[in-house]
């Protein structure tokens, strides 16, 4: 199939060219006989496996940082979950044995994750990652990983486990493509983490058998198989136009528009890196950390002296907090469950989830508050899933109430791009979380790689809720940002801000990109990119519009 070009979504700008590598394929399932053995012999051999793969995730998040290490230690606190050992001694009492008990386990989380939708959806490959590993340990073999090569490849798998993409030497593994995935998933995020050329999201991948070369140009997301020598030409020439990095320093368009750039955070370990990469304060600080593996809620001074960590790195620079992010799909244990909610993704989460008792909220505001005034961090805050005006004037009375002088909120749903008029006639900013919002503005799942062309943030529909926030933003005077994965994406940074957003927050390894990227255009050409994406029909036209200048 030579010349063919299949497409998908990339990650960053990168071209490379070589021959593909297939994962193997992973363990076969185990068999459903019966054990033969002691319930507590399988059982110690099921707890010594967890534990033994909870440790290997453990030196792997030791040896890593910032996203990367926060995913593993996720992964390996998973292994340990009481719940998850409760269910594997109770399949091993009826007769299974700890093969089969941890397979079927982890399978039973899985498809629960899946139900409930967003984020806790995009967790579900994590645990048929862990499931694999542990088989593995038991079964006495390796774990089915990248594949060994004395020369560069490409690696081609259906996706990538989080210890799999950490790993990666990058030597040897010249770019990824996976077949399943988003540009939201742990294989994107780390990926554009450690500057990986990738694309993701290009469904079957049965043309891709071991050898075949490969052409891979991540900024217009596509793959051609057996390439032209012109053809790898030609990319080679964009990415020469690409490359070219202005130095360190405010982000500002050709015409010294200034459009300062931030980093998404979750912890102070990651601000030295952030700033060291030109981060201008933090866009996006995620506070789950600190809750989601607590049996109660952290006192008031714990969050103080874990807020002020962060902020005392960033002095005199803006730090945009988001409270707590929870609800049903992302569950914690003092939050009173909701088991009759059949759509979690479309539950009490966020702001929603304290319309009843909003004690953990109201600490929470109180904390940042205290650790503010400690430092000179120019701290804001912002409440997440917030619908309407009403929300909106609930939470901002009360961030005021509580000690916080800047309140906003997030634009994560179609109702509050069509009502920010109202919106921004209430709260000092608005931050535009387009990971939620390109899924719930297209009914997409976005962990799911056979929808993932609807998962893009260039589609036309998501453009034009983003062009109402970016109006309302320029009537009232007030600032727009951008906290989502499609400010990482250099072409698109041009059209968000042409769309009227103010500010970008992303990932620090993407900043030196956007920040070149931008430095090439005027706000008034941003202006004339953004009419011509708004009025394309696909996010390929929209895409198009940039790489065609």
């Amino acid at each position: 199939m030579p010349g063919v070009r299949v497409q998908g979504v990339g990650v960053g700008r990168g071209v490379v060219t070589g021959p593909v590598l297939r994962m193997p394929e992973p363990l076969p399932e185990p068999s459903e006989r019966p054990r033969s053995n002691t319930a507590a012999w399988e059982f110690a051999r099921a707890e010594e496996a967890l534990l033994a793969t909870a440790a290997d995730l453990t030196r792997h998040a030791e040896h890593s940082t910032g996203e990367a290490r926060a995913v593993l230690e996720a992964q390996a606190q998973m292994a340990q979950d009481p719940s998850l050992l409760t269910d594997v001694r109770s399949r091993i009492a009826a007769q299974k044995t700890a093969e089969r008990a941890i397979f079927e386990a982890f399978h039973t989380f899985q498809q629960m994750l899946l139900s409930m939708g967003g984020y806790m959806a995009e967790r579900a490959s994590d645990l048929g990652d862990l499931s694999q590993r542990t088989i593995a340990h038991l079964r006495g073999v390796a774990m089915p990983g990248v594949p060994e090569s004395d020369t560069p490849f490409i690696l081609v798998a259906h996706d990538l486990a989080p210890a799999d993409t950490v790993g990666l030497n990058l030597g040897k593994v010249l770019g990824l493509i996976t077949s399943g995935g988003s540009p939201t998933s742990h294989t994107a995020i780390l990926a554009r983490a450690k500057s990986i050329v990738a694309v993701v999201g290009v469904g079957s991948l049965d043309a891709l058998s071991d050898g075949t070369e490969v052409l891979l140009d991540a900024a217009e997301g596509t793959v051609t198989i057996e390439p032209e020598d012109s053809e790898i030409q030609a990319a080679r020439r964009r990415l020469g136009r690409r490359r070219s990095k202005v130095p360190i320093g405010p982000g500002t368009l050709a015409d010294d528009t200034p459009i300062p750039l931030m980093a998404n955070l979750t912890a102070a370990a990651e601000a030295p890196r952030a700033r060291e990469l030109g981060a201008e304060g933090v866009g996006l600080l995620r506070t789950e950390l600190l809750f989601l593996d607590a049996e109660t809620a952290p006192s008031i001074a714990e969050q103080v002296e874990h807020y002020r960590g962060i902020f005392e790195e960033f002095p005199g620079r803006r730090v945009i907090v988001r409270t707590l992010d929870a609800g049903a799909d992302k569950p914690l244990a003092f939050l009173p469950a909701r088991s009759d909610e059949p759509n979690p993704a479309l539950g009490a989460r966020g702001l929603r989830a304290f319309r009843e008792d909003n004690t953990i909220l109201r600490n929470q505001l109180r904390a940042l508050a205290i650790a503010a005034d400690a430092t000179s961090a120019e701290v804001r805050v912002m409440a997440p899933m917030v619908a309407d005006a009403a929300e909106t004037a609930g939470f901002v009375l009360l961030a005021r109430e509580l000690g916080l002088r800047t309140a906003g909120v997030m634009a994560e749903v179609p109702s509050a791009a069509l009502l920010a008029a109202q919106i921004l006639g209430i709260a000092d900013f608005i931050s535009i979380g387009t990971n939620d919002l390109t899924q719930y503005t297209l009914a997409a799942d976005r962990q799911l790689g056979a929808l993932a062309d609807y998962q893009d943030p260039w589609h036309p529909a998501v453009l034009r809720l983003i062009r109402m926030i970016g109006d309302a933003g320029g009537q009232s005077g007030k600032p727009v940002g951008v906290c989502g994965e499609a400010a990482a994406d250099p072409l698109l940074a041009v059209v968000l801000v042409g769309l009227g957003v103010t500010s970008l927050s992303m990932t620090p390894e993407a900043l030196a990109d956007v920040r070149t990227e931008l430095r090439q255009h005027t706000l008034e050409h941003a202006r004339l990119l953004a009419t011509r994406a708004l009025a394309a029909s696909t996010p390929a036209e929209a895409r198009q519009v940039m790489l065609d200048g």
